[in-house]
């Protein structure tokens, strides 16, 4: 990544460790729940960070697992004052996190030291990791689902636009026009959906809410006004999909992605974290032409949902200031070294480095870029966030009603009562 060195300048070398070289080496204990290509490419950076602090600072890494075990890892953690130095998290988790007194704020002299600001970031990305006005996580990128795309089968069914995008991405009827050509043309599946696990959905469902400017919590009640209503014309299109042949069925995740790498289905809303594999696959001669592109508009504007990893420090440690230092420069290092991290599919949500001219060149990450202006976070309540109770709640009624066997009016007036009655 040599040619990135011009990003790691004077605003790297952190206050307080110019002397690191005449002590002792500082081991910072590191715990992530990167795993795939994700996890690759993270331990390529931590080796990368390693090698350049030679003798100043080493990273001692630790991959756990994903989700409820992490977080359950990370509370009994800080309770027995065993916590690492620095984890990987989730934004939509630190609401709950800040209600556990799990997390460390990171203050504005830390950003200071790390030579990093609130101008370097995204609006709604700052937003995500600040509660009550203090910060508790530097972030390091967004992932948002996005539409992926045959090339081909969208093509022969003449549905792609000269650019090599799908038509019919400004509005329900378009898109329905694409789906039904993609099916009258003999695609099995015009979309590929993850409709076995709710939870996933989730994430397309709150993307059409906030596409009509739904809000799942207001003033802390859940679905208020007319945003129930918003639920239901949302599920109502997926349910309509499903009804008219157009999207898969009971379908977990590794089936949607097979789906689609086959060629079965024409479509699909993913994770920008597959982006490495449909990469890894073309340049093999597995797969056809394709691309991804932000979701397309269903209802009045666009809107995509987004998470973000994190670097957080959890309570519960001594940390010395030369430790902190040596912390605050790992962050501060991966933050604006996160060019490398864009080829697991994110978006870094270093500013300078999405406005870079490398990136401006990494297909088909610059195209979907765009949608940094229209994504919208999780609630903030520690109700919200990666499994956590409300995505519990409403997989429930969603997996049923996305197949077709439940009313989305019926399904939506469940949700609003559990939820509220959490």
């Amino acid at each position: 990544m040599k040619h990135l060195t011009k990003m790691t300048v004077g605003a790297v070398a952190l206050a307080g460790l110019s002397a690191t070289s005449a002590v002792a080496q500082e081991t910072v204990v590191w715990w992530d729940f990167l795993a795939g290509g994700d996890g690759v490419r993270m331990q390529q950076l931590i080796e990368d960070f390693n090698a350049a602090h030679e003798g100043e600072i080493v990273i001692d890494a630790t991959t756990l697992e994903w989700g409820v075990p992490f977080y359950t890892k990370v509370q009994t953690s800080v309770a027995v004052g065993e916590a690492p130095d620095i984890m990987t998290y989730h934004a939509s988790r630190i609401p709950l996190a800040v209600d556990q007194n799990l997390l460390s704020e990171i203050t504005p002299e830390d950003f200071e030291a790390m030579g990093l600001s609130q101008d370097d970031y995204a609006a709604a990305t700052w937003d995500a990791v600040t509660v009550d006005g203090a910060q508790y996580a530097v972030p390091l990128d967004t992932h948002p689902i996005v539409l992926y795309y045959n090339k081909d089968l969208l093509e022969a069914a003449g549905r792609l636009n000269e650019d090599g995008t799908p038509m019919g991405m400004d509005s329900l009827e378009g898109f329905n026009e694409t789906l039904q050509a993609l099916k009258d043309n003999g695609v099995a599946y015009p979309l590929g959906s993850v409709t076995a696990d709710g939870n996933f959905m989730f994430r397309t469902i709150y993307s059409l809410m906030g596409q009509q400017d739904g809000e799942l919590m207001t003033d802390g009640e859940f679905l208020a006004g007319d945003n129930a209503e918003k639920l239901t014309n949302a599920l109502t299109v997926l349910a309509n999909w499903t009804n008219d042949g157009l999207q898969s069925t009971y379908t977990d995740y590794p089936a949607t992605v097979a789906l689609f790498t086959s060629g079965e289905a024409a479509m699909m809303i993913n994770g920008v974290w597959e982006v490495p594999t449909m990469v890894d696959a073309y340049e093999q001669g597995n797969l056809f032409e394709w691309g991804a592109v932000e979701l397309p508009v269903i209802f009045d504007h666009p809107s995509t949902y987004a998470d973000s990893h994190v670097f957080a420090i959890p309570n519960g440690n001594d940390m010395s200031p030369e430790k902190r230092a040596a912390v605050l420069e790992v962050m501060s290092w991966i933050s604006q070294n996160s060019l490398f991290w864009a080829t697991a599919g994110h978006i870094p949500a270093y500013g300078p480095v999405t406005q870079s001219e490398d990136y401006a060149a990494m297909e088909p990450n610059a195209t979907y870029s765009s949608l940094t202006e229209n994504m919208i976070f999780d609630p903030k309540t520690p109700l919200a966030g990666v499994a956590g109770p409300i995505f519990d709640v409403m997989s429930t009624y969603f997996v049923p009603t996305l197949n077709g066997e439940m009313d989305p009016a019926e399904a939506v007036e469940e949700i609003k009562y559990e939820l509220n009655d959490l």
